[in-house]
C-alpha cells in the first residue's frame, strides 16, 4: 500500500498528544505522521495569552508544514481542528493532496467557530471563559461529554485536557478560497452517538458535495477507536 504524509490537527482542549493512538498504527504501517500542537494548549498551554487567534492556529499548522518541508500530504482536522485547517488549507494548498474533517468543523471565509452555534450557546461559552478565566480561556468539558465512557480513556484524557485560548472560537480567518476548494475534501461523521455541535458542519459537507462517509463512534474516536478512524484516513488517503 502507498505511503502517505499525514498532518493531524487536534481540536479544543486538546493537543497533539490525542492522536497518538491513531499515530502509532499509522505509522506500524509505514506512513508518515505529524501531530503538531497549537500554541497556548497541551504542552504548549504554557505559552496561553490574550493574543492567541483562530489565525495564529492557522500559522502554527502552516509553518509545521514549511519547515518539516512537506508536500503531497493529506491534512487532517478533528473537531475544532476543521477551523485550524480551513485556514492552514488556504495558505499552502499547493503542498496538500487531500484535506479530511473528522467530525470537524467547515468555516467559510470571515466567519468564527462562534458564528456557527446558536447565540445563546456561544453567549454560555463566553460567560463561562469570563468567569474561569477573566475571559483568556474556555475550560475543559469532561470526557463524558464527548461521548467516552471507558474509565481507562477518561483516565488517558481527563489529566491532559487545557483551557483553551477564547479568543481563537471568535475570530475569523483571512481566506482566499472557500473552506475545501481544490484540496479534495473529505468529510467523517462520526455517529455513535453524534455530536450535536458538529451537525451544522455535516450538513454543509453535503451542501457542497463533498465525499462523506461514517464511523460508528463517539465524537472522541481518536482515542476511543483509533483503528476504525486510522483504517478510514488510510482508505481515504489512497483513494483516487
Amino acid at each position: 500500500m502507498p505511503q502517505s504524509i499525514f498532518v493531524l490537527v487536534h481540536g479544543l482542549w486538546h493537543g497533539g498528544w490525542c492522536w497518538s493512538r491513531v499515530a502509532d498504527i499509522l505509522r506500524t504501517r509505514g506512513h508518515q505522521v505529524h501531530t503538531p500542537t497549537n500554541t497556548g494548549v497541551g504542552d504548549r498551554s504554557h505559552l496561553i495569552n490574550a493574543e492567541i487567534t483562530l489565525e495564529t492556529f492557522a500559522r502554527d499548522i502552516e509553518q509545521h508544514i514549511l519547515f518539516e518541508d512537506l508536500h503531497d500530504l493529506v491534512l487532517v482536522g478533528h473537531s475544532f481542528g476543521g477551523a485550524t485547517i480551513c485556514g492552514t488549507g488556504d495558505k499552502v494548498a499547493e503542498r496538500i493532496s487531500k484535506v479530511i474533517y473528522l467530525d470537524a468543523a467547515i468555516l467559510q471565509p470571515g466567519e468564527s467557530w462562534f458564528d456557527l452555534l446558536d447565540s445563546e450557546i456561544a453567549q454560555a461559552r463566553q460567560d463561562l471563559a469570563n468567569q474561569f478565566s477573566n475571559g483568556l480561556s474556555l475550560p475543559p468539558v469532561d470526557p463524558e461529554i464527548l461521548g467516552v465512557t471507558k474509565a481507562a480513556d477518561i483516565a488517558f484524557l481527563k489529566p491532559r485536557l487545557t483551557p483553551h485560548p477564547l479568543a481563537t472560537l471568535k475570530t475569523s480567518l483571512a481566506m482566499q478560497k472557500p473552506a475545501g476548494k481544490g484540496l479534495n475534501p473529505h468529510y467523517i461523521h462520526l455517529s455513535d452517538p453524534p455530536y450535536m455541535p458538529a451537525n451544522g458542519s455535516l450538513d454543509r459537507a453535503r451542501q457542497y458535495g463533498w465525499p462523506i462517509s461514517e464511523i460508528a463512534a463517539c465524537h472522541e474516536a481518536i482515542v476511543t477507536a483509533p483503528l476504525a478512524v486510522a483504517d478510514e484516513l488510510e482508505r481515504i488517503a489512497n483513494e483516487k
